[in-house]
């Protein structure tokens, strides 16, 4: 009886390094005219083909799917801005005071704003999301294809989420050039911090880190918050500092009016929604007693 049993969990982990292996093997198969992209843009052949023959890089049909069926509207912001949201948020202030006093002072950015994008970008670093970035932004990146396309496409559910193929085409063509962008940053700004692209985590757009940037906004607004001589949006100075310099950026100065405030944030989130949650947890923030 053992032996039949321990046959049978060998056989079950057999299948599953077949079945791990074939996913591998298709993905890199998918991704073959994306990787003479990337060498003809100058990244080295060695270090693309070593990347895209990794376990782990796949074909993300399920994850991707959801960017065309996405609703901002029907997200529930509302969350933060409990009492017990609030309390958290506050004890964060306290833990990160050194790192928000510093971001305020530089950038100029209230800290209870930075404090605010944290909990609803991440609940205050807790989450920052469980999609691979690599196959996210890959996956959408060769929509430019008919072949990828068509398997996004049947795997969009049936039900009235589903948009028109029209709409359908037009957004992938948009993503599909988008994402290569944010693919060819993504793969510049591991190299130059030394991680291994496969092993990071973000959200079904690909967004990463505490503060949820986007690869092409890491070499513009990113920061070495904690002065270690990197830059790792996984470490909450570095994402504090981040947060500021985006806003600084877009606008955000001591005393500026509210619709200042509100045209600054809506750059780091394009929904009116959001951007007024985030704006009533700020409030509520400088509202509570540290």
């Amino acid at each position: 009886m053992q032996t039949i049993r321990r046959f049978h969990i060998l056989g079950m982990v057999f299948l599953f390094v077949l079945f791990s292996g074939l996913q591998a093997f298709a993905g890199s198969q998918t991704f073959q005219n994306l990787q003479q992209r990337l060498i003809q843009d100058g990244f080295p052949a060695d270090r693309v083909q070593a990347i895209f023959s990794m376990p782990g890089v796949a074909f993300e049909k399920t994850g991707v799917s959801a960017y065309f069926i996405h609703n901002e509207a029907k997200l529930d912001y509302q969350q933060f801005t409990r009492p017990e949201q609030i309390a958290a948020a506050s004890a964060y202030m306290v833990i990160h005071q050194s790192a928000l006093d510093a971001a305020e002072a530089q950038y100029g950015v209230d800290k209870a704003v930075i404090t605010a994008i944290i909990l609803v970008e991440t609940r205050l670093g807790t989450y920052t999301g469980n999609k691979s970035v690599i196959n996210t932004l890959s996956t959408l990146s060769v929509m430019a294809e008919p072949a990828p396309r068509e398997d996004i496409w049947a795997a969009l559910p049936t039900d009235s989420r589903r948009i028109s193929r029209d709409a359908f085409e037009k957004k992938a063509d948009q993503k599909a050039a988008w994402a290569y962008r944010e693919l060819k940053a993504f793969l510049s700004y591991t190299e130059q911090e030394k991680l291994n692209p496969t092993a990071i985590k973000g959200s079904y757009a690909g967004a990463m880190g505490i503060c949820q940037f986007m690869p092409s906004n890491i070499p513009l607004f990113a920061k070495d918050g904690n002065n270690d001589g990197r830059i790792n949006l996984f470490v909450h100075a570095d994402a504090i500092h981040s947060i500021a310099a985006y806003l600084k950026n877009y606008g955000w100065a001591p005393g500026i009016s509210r619709k200042a405030q509100s045209d600054a944030v809506y750059h780091y989130n394009h929904s009116q929604y959001y951007v007024d949650t985030i704006l009533q947890i700020m409030d509520q923030l400088k509202e509570t007693p540290v």
